[in-house]
């Protein structure tokens, strides 16, 4: 089977399986993979950015070489080629363990328990809860939806289709990477540099194929390209600040402002100025965007694989008809 239809069977299967099964319970390979990282930092933290880069491709090159290796040994199988892609895929996106941590902030914003979504909070980004009130919440929440839409979706999806198993294994280590030491913390701003750096590129083309699709499959595509076009360009991060600007036109509310992490605080541009305040009923609209958003990725990236796929075989008919 052409390695094309092999990603478009396997990652729609993939796909499926997160969207009916959310994540595995037990043995999820991601937390895995974050456990042997942390042991390799043990062994490799300095307090330099070469270790740093080290530890970096180390862990995230020997992620993608077992990728690489799993998906050569079952090349000869076509069924088992498409059912290792379809494991891969349902391993790496969290879009379901996404939309039931928002729902469970929403509802407990509904019921006027403040608290308690306070202490859900931390399950979907580093905000400081206690500094947030319930608009606070809300807006941390779509904009945790947004981010990791391209994070913990699209950008997989993405590297899927460019580069099969290796490429989807991959992305999602240099992200779990970033999350574990690419932060600004004083203990890893310089041994965390290449993680946070090379997660930038990683994400470079989810983030823009997020939010392009985000303006297509929004309630204001109008909106979400002017939001997208004004604003963007001031986030701090190249990646997020599309993602989210485009979220924050195609659903109509204002996303950034003053933020707290770790006790230190950030004053982010806000996005999309002509929006309301989000409300916790965005949320809902937030994780209905981000699930259209994902199946039109999943579509996309099929799409691209095969048309690959063709491209590469060209040259070849073309030899055996000269010959």
């Amino acid at each position: 089977m052409r390695a094309g239809r092999v990603f478009a069977y396997g990652a729609a299967a993939g796909l499926l399986g997160d969207h009916l099964l959310g994540d595995p319970r037990r043995g999820h390979p991601v937390a895995g993979f974050g456990r042997a990282a942390a042991a390799v930092e043990k062994v490799l933290w300095r307090d330099h950015r070469g270790w740093g880069a080290l530890h970096t491709a180390v862990c995230a090159g020997s992620a993608v070489t077992l990728g690489a290796l799993a998906e050569s040994c079952l090349r000869p199988s076509r069924a088992a080629s498409v059912a290792l892609t379809a494991a891969a895929t349902w391993a790496v996106v969290g879009g379901t363990s996404l939309a039931r941590e928002a729902r469970t902030v929403r509802r407990a914003l509904e019921a006027g328990d403040v608290e308690a979504a306070r202490a859900r909070l931390p399950h979907l980004c580093g905000r400081d809860p206690q500094a947030l009130d319930a608009g606070g919440i809300a807006r941390a929440v779509v904009e945790s939806v947004a981010e990791n839409t391209s994070d913990a979706l699209v950008g997989a999806l993405v590297w899927g289709a460019v580069g099969g198993v290796p490429g989807l294994v991959g992305f999602r280590a240099v992200n779990t990477l970033d999350a574990m030491v690419g932060h600004r913390s004083p203990k890893y701003r310089r041994y965390g540099w290449a993680s946070a750096r090379l997660d930038d590129v990683a994400g470079w083309p989810g983030a823009r194929l997020t939010a392009v699709l985000a303006t297509v499959a929004g309630g204001d595509p109008r909106g979400a390209v002017r939001a997208w076009r004004a604003d963007a360009g001031r986030h701090p991060s190249p990646n997020a600040g599309p993602v989210e600007a485009s979220f924050a036109g195609a659903l109509g509310v204002r996303l950034g402002g003053t933020l707290s992490y770790g006790g230190r605080v950030e004053h982010r541009p806000v996005l999309n100025s002509e929006g309301r305040a989000v409300e916790f009923g965005d949320i809902e609209r937030a994780v209905r965007l981000s699930r259209r958003v994902g199946w039109l990725a999943l579509g996309a990236g099929a799409a691209g694989a095969l048309l690959r796929g063709r491209a590469a075989r060209r040259p070849a008919r073309r030899w055996e008809r000269a010959s």
